[in-house]
């Protein structure tokens, strides 16, 4: 007897989780690009140490130094609870969008020192966690992913939409679910500098446009010299 060709429910099924499929191993791969980085340079980061944690401190410098991570404890605020409504009219969804797929940098000083972003911003709980190279966390996905949102605490926000849009950083804190004022960064109060790729900026910081590769530092208080950022291969 003939074989039965796949009713066309079931081809449907099949092409939904081989999409799945293709999208989990794209995620697995941006991943291990960055577990590959991570590797490559940690023997530099273990000698730099010393001289990292004297530059932390007083903020002084070039501006082209690289200062080591701060810990865990150093993080401003976790990630708010989102219900998965949209947050600006930014929408969220069961799997990343990647028809519009770039990325920016964020670090943020209050009073000289570095304070690390949540991972998880813009991802709806229960978070899908695992680990990079180094055992900091990974916030793969949740129960629901927004186009603008953070995997860990490395400072990269992901912007991934199904169409071109042009975030802010007001919207990127509305879905931190924290204030952004000259005045007050999450919950640290002071007099705000901003930079944009190493040129100060003013006026409302929440208007603070998210291009691809920008690297915004935010100062709360005393200034720190704009520090770049390398992106890491494949971002």
């Amino acid at each position: 007897m003939p074989n039965k060709r796949p009713s066309a429910s079931r081809r449907a099924e099949n092409a939904r989780q081989k999409a799945e499929r293709l999208r989990a191993e794209q995620r697995r791969r941006e991943r291990n690009r960055r577990v590959m980085i991570a590797s490559s340079v940690s023997t530099f980061v273990v000698g730099a140490v010393a001289l990292a944690v004297a530059f932390w401190p007083s903020g002084s410098g070039s501006g082209t130094a690289k200062a080591a991570s701060p810990p865990a404890s150093a993080t401003l605020a976790p990630a708010g609870q989102l219900t998965g409504a949209p947050v600006d009219g930014i929408q969220s969804g069961a799997m990343e969008q990647l028809a519009f797929h770039i990325h920016a940098h964020l670090q943020i000083y209050v009073n000289g020192q570095q304070k690390q972003l949540p991972y998880g911003i813009g991802i709806e709980r229960p978070y899908q966690m695992t680990t990079d190279a180094d055992g900091n966390p990974f916030a793969e996905g949740g129960k629901a992913i927004y186009w603008l949102h953070t995997h860990d605490q490395s400072g990269i926000i992901h912007m991934e939409a199904p169409i071109q849009v042009q975030f802010t950083l007001g919207e990127f804190f509305d879905m931190w679910g924290q204030p952004l004022t000259t005045s007050q960064v999450g919950p640290a109060h002071g007099q705000l500098t901003a930079f944009v790729n190493g040129k100060t900026v003013s006026g409302d910081p929440r208007a603070i446009a998210l291009n691809a590769h920008d690297v915004i530092q935010l100062d709360v208080g005393s200034v720190v010299p704009f520090q770049s950022y390398t992106f890491p291969a494949g971002l």
